[in-house]
């Protein structure tokens, strides 16, 4: 018996040392503080995980994607997006780095629309144009935040309220964003909204990637296929003309993957416009208003891929062509010019005024909803 015993206490210590050595389990999402604004405003961080090893932290300031983490083909793992350390940099001079942007994305021309025969004037703060939502867009509030964790991923809600006549939108608007990160590698983004009162609507998040590591330096080098055989045309203040383009026999002719640095210094009207690429793409969808294939790169340097699915229309392909050094970011990372891409899904620039876009009107009793997919991986 004693013996019998004997084995039995030694057989529970190797269970007990075995259960000790187990990974521990994954905190698929957690809570900090991320410093306060000057106006005494607490600003709150939020860490999404996945088994794969992908980090993914976002603000309720704007809902700014801060850090994105992922692994490269060796398993190394690097931040691949633009931010700051400190909150109130991303109330000025952030280039929108990896915050919501709205209530309007982009640019409309001479920020003036009309809608149901009214016009509407909003802050101009883009040349003579509106752009990402006026001086206090999306991208500066504070939104209400909520968390949970369903089976093998984590879903990040938040929320606000934008008032009639907010930035000069007409309708008090009620917008959520949701950020979950699975573990297919995947951070998918829905945007959902509704409103008291005719207004337009069209969000996307401005994160900036850079698939060596956010401090890296040039992305030229980075492989890119747009699933786009079409484009809107610009003039030389980024307005889209209202022509539908062909991108077949232009620098814009990303249908088969090629360097992001290729044709981006081309003798050509557009790119002169753009200062390099900075155009909106008209995804091929045989399904419109479901998901469909927009984009994807390759980093021949560290084997890293990001693949883009969407259900909107269009995708801004942004090259940082306006950085310039001035911005200092995290770790005391340098933003200069073209060290990082933005692929902003997204209804097309100017649409309010332009009638044979797709509509970005939204009345109440709608629903606007719409879902993007960042899918990381790894490619020799």
């Amino acid at each position: 018996m004693r013996k019998f015993i004997q084995q039995l206490f030694i057989l529970g210590i190797v269970v007990f040392m075995a259960s000790c050595l187990e990974e521990p389990e994954l905190q698929r999402i957690g809570e900090r503080s991320f410093g306060n604004l000057d106006d005494g405003r607490n600003v709150q961080i939020y860490t999404l995980r996945n088994n794969q090893g992908t980090t993914v932290e976002i603000l309720d300031l704007g809902g700014v994607i801060v850090t994105l983490e992922t692994a490269d083909a060796n398993g190394n793992p690097a931040d691949i997006t633009t931010g700051f350390d400190n909150p109130q940099q991303y109330l000025a001079g952030s280039g929108y780095m990896g915050a919501v942007v709205g209530r309007y994305a982009n640019r409309i021309a001479n920020g003036r629309f009309s809608l149901d025969g009214q016009q509407y004037a909003l802050a101009i703060n883009n040349g003579n144009n509106a752009i990402h939502g006026g001086l206090v867009g999306f991208d500066k509030r504070i939104w209400q935040a909520s968390y949970n964790v369903i089976e093998n991923e984590a879903n990040l809600s938040l929320s606000l309220i934008s008032e009639d006549g907010e930035e000069g939108y007409p309708g008090t608007l009620t917008a959520t964003v949701t950020y979950t990160l699975n573990d297919k590698n995947q951070l998918i983004i829905d945007y959902a909204a509704t409103t008291d009162k005719a207004t337009i609507v069209n969000l996307t998040n401005h994160a900036y990637f850079n698939l060596d590591g956010q401090e890296a330096g040039s992305i030229l080098d980075h492989e890119i296929l747009i699933n786009a055989d079409r484009y809107t045309p610009i003039n030389d203040e980024s307005i889209p003309t209202g022509e539908i383009a062909a991108v077949a026999g232009t620098p814009l002719d990303f249908r088969t993957p090629k360097t992001i640095g290729q044709d981006i210094e081309a003798d050509h009207q557009q790119i002169n416009f753009g200062s390099g690429f900075d155009h909106n793409f008209i995804i091929n969808n045989l399904t419109p208003g479901e998901l469909a294939l927009a984009a994807t790169v390759h980093s021949p340097v560290t084997g890293r891929t990001l693949t883009v699915y969407t259900d909107q229309p269009g995708m801004q392909f942004y090259t940082g062509n306006f950085l310039n050094g001035s911005l200092v970011g995290k770790a005391g990372a340098v933003y200069a010019r073209r060290n990082a891409f933005c692929l902003e899904t997204q209804h097309y620039p100017d649409s309010p005024n332009k009638s044979s876009f797709p509509t970005t009107v939204l009345r109440p009793g709608e629903q606007y909803s719409t879902r993007t997919i960042f899918e990381f991986g790894v490619s020799n």
